[in-house]
């Protein structure tokens, strides 16, 4: 089934009202037609299961059949802090994070980033970042389209973490397995963790000793060493299947 996502004021008792660009997409990419059914989110809390009633050149009406308010969310809110890497490696972390879960992606310029963004390229690349995310947030049947941010800094990002109720940071370096599993039971349902991804090349020591002045919590992620392109993606998956009911 075809999954869209609207914003709430587009939904009404009976019908939600499609317009923008998933018209074109609906009407002459898909080509749908009447009384076809489709999956609709209006991206916070809820999803519909809805049939096409009507088309036209500017706006698809479809008449709501169902509703479901539990969604595909994971019940813990993850937050994945990534240190620009090189080409298009972002791309495929943004899609592979969507679909694991992740509630936002921030861009992170670290010491070692060899990336470097001024104000037009970052404006171009999030907006590209952000129609990853949602095309994978369709694919994958979230209820949310996860944000993409603005690029910041890693001592900007450090402090926004330091509102959550965890944060840790894959270290190779770390080897204390032990530890690592001790930090890892302290994730719960309800609260927002911060994970914290270095570029090609990791962290400088002193990033690492900011983070855990700061109470980020060092972790390992197994003997061997990880791209950055994985690195995310494998913390990212053990979260998910220990929050999964």
């Amino acid at each position: 089934m075809h999954h869209f996502f609207v914003s709430p004021d587009q939904i009404d008792e009976r019908y939600v009202t499609i317009t923008g660009g998933d018209v074109n997409h609906i009407k002459n990419v898909l080509r749908m037609k009447i009384d076809e059914e489709l999956l609709i989110s209006n991206g916070q809390d809820k999803d519909y299961y809805c049939k096409i009633e009507s088309i036209s050149d500017n706006e698809i009406k479809a008449l709501i059949l169902d509703e479901e308010f539990e969604g595909t969310e994971l019940p813990t809110e993850l937050y994945l802090f990534q240190g620009l890497p090189k080409s298009d490696k972002m791309e495929l972390i943004i899609q592979k994070a969507v679909e694991l879960g992740v509630k936002e992606i921030i861009p992170v310029a670290t010491k070692r980033c060899v990336v470097k963004l001024d104000d037009k390229k970052e404006a171009s690349k999030i907006k590209r970042w952000q129609a990853i995310s949602e095309s994978a947030a369709k694919q994958s049947r979230r209820t949310i389209i996860p944000e993409i941010s603005s690029v910041m800094s890693f001592r900007e990002a450090i402090n926004r973490a330091k509102e959550f109720e965890l944060g840790i940071i894959p270290y190779e370096n770390f080897k204390d397995m032990t530890e690592t599993k001790e930090v890892l039971n302290k994730v719960q349902k309800g609260i927002k963790i911060g994970i914290f991804i270095g570029p090609e090349g990791g962290f400088e020591e002193s990033e690492i000793q900011y983070a855990l002045e700061n109470g980020i919590h060092p972790i390992s992620l197994g003997k061997r060493i990880l791209r950055t392109e994985t690195a995310g993606l494998a913390i990212l998956s053990v979260l998910m299947f220990q929050l999964e009911d």
